[in-house]
């Protein structure tokens, strides 16, 4: 089955029992669809980037799963139904991510995307000095 990312945003007038309440009904969606779920993320109360539908703010939700097609649709359709919900996007992808995301990782880890092994760091080089004339 293939893999996929699915991330939502719910409105902010909604609380965080009813936004964990969502993420349960689309996730059992899911998995009477034989998909199974390898994680969900809350994001928290975010800041949007512009407004949508009158709001500012948004609760972000991240579903991992590994499910069939046709169940990802019948999500998508409770979704789109679903008023609480100003944006969604799903992702199909190789390989299922492993650890948290990079939005939930803390500050001091995002260093570590930077320093990958495979890369080796650049020396560093003085400047050099200008001749007077």
């Amino acid at each position: 089955m293939p893999y996929y990312e699915t991330v939502f945003i719910a409105r902010q007038e909604l609380s965080q029992s009813q936004v964990d309440d969502m993420t349960e009904v689309f996730c059992k969606i899911i998995k009477d669809g034989d998909g199974k779920i390898h994680k969900t993320e809350n994001w928290g109360l975010r800041n949007l980037a512009y407004r949508i539908n009158k709001n500012r703010k948004g609760h972000y939700v991240l579903i991992e799963s590994d499910t069939p097609p046709p169940a990802l649709i019948e999500m998508e359709r409770h979704m789109r139904l679903n008023e609480d919900i100003l944006r969604f996007l799903s992702v199909k992808e190789d390989k299922l991510s492993e650890g948290p995301s990079v939005m939930v990782r803390k500050s001091g880890d995002r260093d570590y995307d930077r320093k990958s092994p495979e890369r080796k760091p650049e020396p560093e080089t003085k400047p050099e000095k200008e001749e007077a004339a």
